[in-house]
């Protein structure tokens, strides 16, 4: 699991994701409508992405995609992103993190 904070430290926001998952398209798509350009890990394309997948298993985020991260801390699933986006407080946790200007 640390590798899996360690990268996710790295930048504001970073979505684990599988290129074949309609819930990851759409959270990574309604980023890119925030304008913000999230680091975006394709599980099952990455090199290594089965062990990130498997680490992130054993902490209690098994099979759920997206796993999204913001200013480096487990935010959740498509159900969280979205319920912040709803509740209008995704954009101020986006502009905390640094991801997002306005």
């Amino acid at each position: 699991m640390e590798r899996v904070f360690q990268l996710a430290a790295e930048r504001p926001v970073v979505v684990f994701s599988k290129s074949t998952c309609c819930m990851c398209h759409t959270i990574k798509t309604l980023f890119f409508d925030f304008g913000v350009n999230p680091t975006v890990y394709e599980l099952d394309q990455v090199p290594g992405g089965r062990e990130i997948e498997q680490a992130l298993a054993r902490h209690g985020v098994a099979g759920d995609f997206p796993v999204v991260f913001v200013g480096g801390n487990l935010v959740g699933g498509a159900n969280e992103i979205m319920t912040l986006h709803l509740n209008g407080s995704l954009s101020a946790m986006l502009k905390r993190a640094g991801a997002l200007w306005l």
